[in-house]
């Protein structure tokens, strides 16, 4: 992502607890309906994210301020979201808010 420098990435690693399906559905559907707000959200760049079939997942979001993480932070839904993964989903997971100081890319010619 060109063009990062002086932006902010929030680096959320986490490690789910073991679901039976209903509660893989239902993490989905919410993980889903976050990143559909969470683009909505004035300062949001984008996002990138990888999980494992063991349950570890790390996902880094890109914004364009502090002030428009926390009102990422502070939306209604995400703070319920966020208390449901600590009662429900997540065995443990850690958040770092992190200012890009320089961005690379590299990309092969197809």
């Amino acid at each position: 992502m060109q063009g990062m420098a002086g932006h902010y990435a929030v680096i959320f690693s986490s490690r789910q607890n073991a679901l039976d399906e209903a509660g893989r559905a239902a993490y989905a559907e919410t993980a889903d309906r976050m990143l559909e707000l969470a683009a909505m959200s004035p300062g949001y760049i984008g996002v990138e994210s990888v999980h494992q079939n063991d349950g570890a997942g790390i996902t880094i979001s890109y914004w364009q301020s502090e002030d428009a993480i926390k009102h990422w932070r502070d939306n209604v839904e995400h703070v319920e979201a966020r208390a449901r993964g600590k009662t429900e989903w997540y065995a443990n997971y850690s958040l770092k808010v992190a200012r890009i100081e320089r961005a690379y890319d590299w990309q092969t010619e197809i």
